[in-house]
């Protein structure tokens, strides 16, 4: 009798445990889940839409236009939007002398990312290529930055009317082994990941956003003005699924498109940091300069991934080589973009 007793106490004792753990559970869930919608909430009141909104195959796309002259178009990175521009600067120089239209691609800043499509670089480049008609461009000069420059690319080759020319800064352009995919990809996994998007994720990548930034800008120190970057506006879960979905997909349309870029018709400048910690500017960048025919590849000792924070006059002066080259009008702006200029017409 007594070790049934014993049996028994222990057992409703654990149950006990198991029930307590699963409310203070569920509690903490619910917590963090009204702590986010907070802070996105109030993420997007700060940061409303600065653009205008084109609709496109049922897909909503926010754009930020800014100046006037031939049109450059900006492709930014994964995990950030059009803000990451305005932020480092280079939307603001660009518009000096370009007519500058800075998209949010599907599901970052404001823009749609259903989830019934798969958003390959290629199915980016489609759907942006009818907006970008849709506004009133005709042709343009395609800037892509880091996820981005895949985008360019796929719309380089889809496009070789329409594209100019490209400027294509830290990108990754060549399948490798990811160790972190595995990881990254999980908030975009149905049910799990949605749970995870809404409650605990944001406060864990909030904790790691001062690092990631930190491996992003290396060996730089991170640049004060990534300091007026939205964080919250990064880590909605809208945007994190985005971010997840884009890891997942990034090898394998690396793997597709490298197959592809001896087709490339139109002129290029390929802009890379030598000590990008994200992705390795000789298995990248090098190797794409010597794919293809019409390129300048341009390497930054010292510079990680974020090169348009860099050398935002190595930026202007990559954009101002493809205008010269596609026989836009030309602004110099200063003795290091005359100086790529020439050489590039020079073909040295």
């Amino acid at each position: 009798m007594t070790k049934s007793y014993r049996t028994t106490t222990t057992s409703s004792t654990g149950s006990s445990g198991l029930r307590t753990g699963a409310i203070l559970a569920a509690i903490g869930l619910a917590a963090s889940f009204f702590y986010v919608r907070a802070k996105t909430g109030q993420a997007e009141r700060d940061n409303p839409p600065q653009g205008k909104f084109v609709e496109v195959d049922g897909v909503r796309l926010h754009y930020v236009e800014r100046g006037s002259g031939p049109t450059l178009v900006l492709l930014h990175g994964n995990g950030v939007y059009s803000k990451d521009f305005e932020t480092s600067g280079l939307l603001r120089r660009a518009a000096e002398h370009y007519r500058v239209i800075a998209i949010d691609r599907p599901g970052f800043g404001y823009s749609d990312r259903p989830r019934s499509t798969l958003w390959t670089p290629d199915k980016q480049a489609t759907l942006l290529h009818r907006a970008l008609e849709q506004i009133g461009v005709e042709s343009a000069i395609v800037l892509g930055h880091s996820w981005g420059t895949m985008v360019a690319l796929a719309m380089g080759l889809q496009q070789p009317d329409f594209v100019r020319g490209l400027v294509l800064l830290s990108g990754y352009y060549y399948p490798s082994i990811r160790l972190d995919v595995p990881t990254l990809t999980q908030p975009a996994i149905p049910v799990i990941g949605d749970v995870l998007r809404y409650t605990v994720l944001p406060l864990v990548a909030r904790a790691m956003w001062p690092g990631m930034a930190k491996r992003t800008f290396s060996p730089r120190p991170v640049d004060r003005r990534f300091d007026a970057f939205p964080v919250w506006m990064a880590l909605r879960p809208k945007q994190l699924r985005a971010a997840a979905a884009e890891t997942a997909v990034m090898i394998p349309a690396a793997a597709s498109l490298s197959k592809r870029y001896a087709e490339l018709k139109v002129p290029s400048v390929i802009v890379a940091g030598t000590q990008d910690k994200i992705v390795d500017a000789g298995h990248n960048s090098e190797r794409l300069s010597e794919r293809l025919a019409l390129s300048r590849l341009e390497l930054e000792p010292g510079v990680g991934h974020m090169t348009h924070y860099a050398n935002l006059d190595k930026v202007m002066a990559a954009i101002d080589t493809i205008a010269t080259q596609v026989g836009e009008p030309l602004h110099l702006r200063s003795p290091e973009a005359e100086a790529l200029a020439r050489a590039s017409e020079s073909g040295v």
